[in-house]
């Protein structure tokens, strides 16, 4: 008896692994989907996270204050809403161009944060 509990209990675990395996597999292969098709949205976002990165590592060493990283994270608020507006408008995709705007305005940005 206490062995088929066992079993049961190592077949249910074995089962919930496998199962969570396939969801995160699907998950991330969801991902890589929509960065496929949309390579140039996924390179400006991907900026913006990094810049993110940099401004809150800035602010943990003392080298922008909670006010200064309050606005750069505006701008780079305003960098993301301007390209879902462009991409709402292009059936999801930006433009050559609209990136190079775009990747102007968050050079701006970035030269900022390592002042």
């Amino acid at each position: 008896m206490k062995n088929s509990n066992r079993v049961n209990k190592a077949l249910v675990l074995s089962t919930l692994v496998a199962v969570m395996a396939s969801v995160a597999g699907s998950a991330f292969a969801a991902e890589t989907k929509w960065e496929k098709h949309h390579p140039r949205r996924d390179q400006v976002n991907d900026r913006l996270a990094n810049q993110n990165k940099r401004i809150r590592a800035e602010v943990k060493e003392g080298d922008l204050t909670k006010a200064q990283a309050a606005g750069l994270r505006r701008k780079d608020r305003q960098i993301r809403q301007e390209e879902r507006a462009m991409a709402s408008q292009n059936g999801g995709h930006i433009t050559k161009l609209e990136q190079k705007t775009l990747n102007q305005q968050e050079n701006a940005v970035s030269k900022e944060i390592g002042k």
